[in-house]
């Protein structure tokens, strides 16, 4: 055979193969009558107009300790330029995220959640809590999170916890919940029983008379006045010891209450919950 004519039929044959192989893989490239159509792009998964604040959902769940090892850093940047310690940051992290596994952490990147506020201009979801809707701020990044946690903080009513050593744990623990951080009762026992847990204590650094004075000064200049104030909850009777549950697949708040030898209602009571449903790393305070 002619090696011009063999060279032809390989090539249309190559080309047929290349244009059926087209067709297959790319699904906006469809055949009428011999003819090659170009159709919309078939878009499966759209995405809203704010996507872009709000990273994909991650198909597994974060552990305690991965959750330390990825934000640790960014909590002692914060102690070294606030006093706030990285154990109490970290240890209210984890509590208000679930080890980063909450659907605010996830879809807004709010590690603390902190609510949206008359001042805040920044993006916004809604969510049930306190009310139906409840807005919460959106941020960017999670670090941006922790940083206007630590604002969050610098306002009068916590203006006496910066005078406290940066690596008092226990007295920051108890002071946010004396200024009405939270209504949990056990909020400052829940807090001190996962830094000792995790012994995130280990993150907390000492600092020299003179830098502390220098730091409380630079802090004291940042204090918002006439912060609103929150409701203060009664004082409970303390239990015996306080532990922490981390809740796992197929775990339910009736379990775990058998677990301890709690009724249900004593365990909502405890954690200040409201319903029944749980997620998967939500830390549960248990009395033993």
């Amino acid at each position: 055979m002619n090696v011009r004519i063999y060279f032809l039929l390989f090539s249309l044959a190559m080309t047929s193969c290349l244009s059926k192989q087209e067709v297959l893989q790319n699904p906006r490239i469809v055949t009428r009558d011999n003819q090659t159509v170009r159709t919309k792009p078939v878009v499966t998964n759209p995405r809203p107009d704010n996507a872009s604040s709000r990273p994909a959902a991650s198909a597994t769940s974060m552990s305690g300790y991965d959750y330390i090892n990825r934000y640790k850093d960014i909590a002692i940047e914060e102690m070294d330029k606030y006093g706030i310690p990285a154990s109490i940051k970290l240890a209210q992290a984890l509590l208000e995220s679930a080890n980063g596994n909450s659907t605010l952490a996830r879809e807004a990147n709010n590690h603390f959640g902190i609510k949206c506020a008359s001042e805040w201009s920044g993006g916004r979801t809604y969510k049930e809590d306190d009310l139906k809707d409840d807005c919460f701020r959106v941020y960017e990044r999670a670090e941006d999170s922790f940083r206007d946690h630590s604002k969050f903080l610098l306002r009068s009513r916590y203006a006496a916890l910066f005078e406290l050593d940066r690596d008092d744990y226990k007295g920051w623990a108890r002071g946010l919940k004396s200024a009405g951080y939270a209504t949990n009762p056990r909020y400052a026992d829940l807090l001190i029983s996962l830094i000792e847990r995790y012994e995130l204590h280990q993150y907390d650094h000492p600092e020299t008379r003179t830098a502390k004075v220098r730091r409380e000064e630079a802090v004291q200049t940042e204090i918002v006045e006439n912060a609103p104030d929150e409701p203060k909850v009664t004082e409970a009777k303390a239990p015996v010891s306080i532990e922490v549950h981390e809740v796992k697949a197929g775990d339910t708040l009736s379990s775990i209450a058998r677990k301890y030898g709690m009724s249900t209602t004593a365990l909502m009571d405890l954690n200040g919950l409201k319903t029944e449903s749980l997620f998967v790393g939500q830390l549960i305070l248990v009395s033993l």
